[in-house]
């Protein structure tokens, strides 16, 4: 019988002697994107593969304006396996753990075939909102040198947006679409109750402007 409880701390300390430079993706992200995809799965969902997509799905990641970053699941799905067959994990779950990364990423886009692949792309999408993914999205502007907001404009209203040069036009661009884009029902609940918390900052953040 799989055990979640002991892959858990296997991939808890394989990863955690690796070096992550981009905090936005390391291994809080991944304990956080499978506490959710955890609490969204129903009890016909294979969890151990929903284990191992959280833990290895961004195990590459390029930066958002590295020419590559299209390429970031695919290339993280076959690291992963790498990974996973080494450390003697189920061989006949590891096709269906490269599925689950291939297909979670928003920039790959390619379409989830099972219900643990939706469930990662769900559960990955929601650190994009509520309170982390604010945090998230400043963090990843800064690190690309991008302004907070267009003080004289502050929502795009006669100008066309530019996430690239504005942090805040990224929630009109992406972030504010996101629930729409859920797979499973649990996932549009969760990412509704998210989104409020983006449309709330949004609201304060012209008042104090």
């Amino acid at each position: 019988m799989d055990n979640i409880e002991t892959w858990t701390l296997r991939f808890e300390k394989y990863l955690g002697g690796c070096e992550f430079d981009d905090s936005s993706h390391d291994i809080g992200h991944f304990r956080r994107v499978w506490k959710t995809a955890n609490a969204i799965a129903d009890n016909d969902v294979d969890r151990l593969v929903l284990l191992a997509s959280s833990y290895f799905h961004d195990i590459v990641s390029y930066p958002k304006n590295h020419p590559k970053r299209s390429r970031s699941s695919v290339d993280s799905a076959i690291k992963a396996a790498e990974i996973l067959a080494q450390m003697n994990f189920p061989q006949e779950k590891i096709d269906k753990v490269k599925h689950c990364i291939e297909a979670h990423s928003f920039s790959a886009n390619i379409r989830p075939e099972t219900i643990e692949a939706k469930i990662l792309q769900d559960a990955d999408r929601m650190e994009a909102l509520g309170a982390i993914g604010l945090a998230r999205t400043f963090y990843v502007a800064g690190r690309l040198n991008s302004k907070l907001f267009d003080e004289e404009d502050l929502f795009a209203q006669k100008r066309a947006l530019d996430d690239s040069k504005y942090a805040l036009d990224h929630f009109q661009v992406k972030l504010l679409k996101l629930p729409e884009t859920m797979q499973t029902d649990k996932g549009q609940l969760e990412a509704g109750r998210r989104v409020e918390i983006l449309k709330s900052f949004m609201h304060h953040l012209s008042l104090e402007l």
